[in-house]
């Protein structure tokens, strides 16, 4: 486990945070219940799984920012930020080492409190960890002394045996795994190791899935091949998703809008809705290509010293 100053540069959090994220997250998962101008028009894009109008705002930040006590003082990690996003959308976020998307993250998740600013997740603010936000790690921090249905069902304990079993089956026959439920995580491909990390992300049935970085460890092919199944897992599971990405090819290819966030603090310099359509889009598609290179502009411009003036 990384120490306490090397998680506050990855992830722009003050040390006093930075040891408890994972017992957080183990709880939010784990619950009993189930550069210049800022674009700002989200243009094109996607209507959301199964092409459903979005209506409801699944999560709102209104002036969001967040500092922390740093050996040089004072350092300003985050924001100002204002923003909404609708239930249903799948939000990539890219952007330059160091801005603060992984803070971002943190603080939607409830790991950390904002140090100006509110958050609302579905119109309730967020206080703390609540298991109507889950959380998939970079790495998968699976139970290594549990199966992968074990896993799976590890925040399901409150509920009734064969409701919890029945839940259990669904999500691994979704993601692919049933046939190695009683497998454990070390038995099990990189691959496969973070669906099972998903599953267990989804298990509570979340509102929201807040996703970080979580194919960063992945060889190109594997990655790919996740990309693509996260994708079809939204589109059935219905869930608003907020994925963390450094990938400029990844953030285009998964989101139907796409935030590119400016050099610390970060803020947000591009709001994108996608044109693309969100079916079986290739990566040689000129509007792919398009987007692409706009996005990776505006990334090249934010990692600049001053880059970027954001909102």
């Amino acid at each position: 486990m990384p120490s306490p100053e090397a998680e506050t540069a990855r992830t722009g959090a003050g040390p006093e945070t930075a040891g408890t994220v994972h017992e957080a997250a183990a709880r939010a998962n784990a619950a009993p219940e189930a550069a210049g101008e800022v674009s700002t028009e989200v243009t094109g894009g996607n209507a959301g799984p199964r092409g459903a109008a979005l209506r409801d705002t699944a999560l709102a930040l209104a002036g969001v920012a967040h500092s922390y006590r740093g050996r040089a003082g004072t350092v300003d990690a985050l924001g100002p930020i204002d923003l909404e996003i609708a239930a249903g959308e799948f939000v990539t976020v890219v952007g330059p080492s160091g801005c603060g998307k992984s803070t971002l993250l943190r603080l939607v998740a409830g790991f950390a409190a904002p140090s100006a600013g509110a958050i609302t997740a579905s119109g309730e603010p967020v206080t703390g960890p609540d298991p109507a936000r889950g959380y998939v790690f970079q790495q998968h921090r699976l139970f290594p002394w549990l199966s992968v249905e074990g896993n799976v069902g590890f925040g399901l304990r409150g509920l009734p045996r064969a409701a919890r079993r029945e839940r259990v089956a669904e999500l691994l026959e979704l993601t692919g795994l049933a046939d190695v439920a009683r497998a454990r995580p070390y038995e099990l491909s990189g691959g496969m190791q973070q669906r099972a990390a998903i599953a267990r992300a989804l298990a509570p049935g979340p509102a929201l899935l807040l996703m970080d970085e979580p194919f960063a460890a992945l060889d190109a092919f594997t990655r790919e091949r996740m990309q693509e199944e996260v994708r079809e897992l939204w589109r059935r599971a219905g869930t608003t998703v907020v994925f963390i990405t450094h990938s400029v090819d990844e953030a285009v290819y998964l989101g139907t809008r796409v935030l590119a966030l400016s050099g610390r603090p970060g803020r947000v310099v591009l709001d994108r809705g996608s044109d693309l359509p969100y079916g079986d889009h290739p990566r040689t598609d000129p509007l792919f290509a398009g987007l692409r290179e706009e996005l990776t502009e505006v990334v090249r411009e934010a990692a600049s010293p001053g880059g970027g003036r954001g909102r």
